[in-house]
């Protein structure tokens, strides 16, 4: 990476999360960097790219609206999680197991909701499929 910072002119280690951290100046830096070293007898073809980079900083703009989209999703899950505290439910736990109790906790993790019930099981929210009455 650094051989790519000094060819580039980045002055210290240029940390990425891809083609979304590129500025207008590091895109012009990119540009004339290859313009400039390019054979004058055998000239790249520019338009290519050009093309290549609005196409790579495409990806990378769909892969983070996706990440937001998923961060978005989680967030809702953690939400529903949390309008079932105190409520009995029934599902399958982490275990696999069939389990029911009544909901203490919400967790969110990088998988989704996990709700934790009071005998101890946990199960996902997308795991949880049924609401039951309370025991009276």
């Amino acid at each position: 990476m650094s051989q790519i910072n000094a060819m580039y002119g980045f002055s210290q280690p240029y940390q990425s999360r891809g083609m979304g951290d590129l500025t207008s100046a590091d895109f012009s830096k990119i540009i004339f960097t290859e313009l400039s070293n390019q054979d004058p007898m055998s000239p790249n073809d520019t338009n290519a790219l050009l093309q290549q980079i609005s196409t790579l900083r495409s990806i990378q703009a769909d892969t983070d609206l996706s990440d937001q989209l998923q961060s978005l999703v989680y967030q809702n899950q953690f939400t529903a999680g949390a309008t079932l505290l105190g409520r009995r439910v029934s599902g399958v736990s982490d275990g696999n197991q069939r389990v029911q109790g009544t909901v203490r906790s919400v967790s969110n993790t990088p998988y989704g909701a996990v709700v934790s019930l009071d005998n101890g099981a946990r199960v996902f929210l997308s795991q949880v499929d049924e609401l039951l009455a309370p025991t009276p």
